[in-house]
């Protein structure tokens, strides 16, 4: 974490807050690099659900309709 140059405010819950400062000791880390790598886990899988969108880009749309129609056909409704 040395390296992390930007500084911010972040406000929790005061229980939130709580628990993040237990697993921070328990973990023997701190706080910020606890939230440092939240933060970068909910990037990688915003980063992987706009791969998967774009993979499916192609695939043709079906509306709400057709798809209760399906299911009806189905006999799954």
């Amino acid at each position: 974490m040395g390296n992390l140059s930007k500084r911010s405010t972040v406000y929790f819950d005061p229980v939130i807050h709580q628990a993040l400062r237990m697993k921070a000791a328990s973990s023997n880390t701190s706080l910020s690099e606890l939230v440092d790598e939240a933060v970068r886990l909910l990037m990688k899988e915003d980063q992987e659900d706009i791969s998967e969108i774009a993979q499916r880009i192609a695939e043709p749309e079906v509306s709400y309709e057709a798809m209760l129609a399906e299911l009806k056909k189905d006999g799954k409704i």
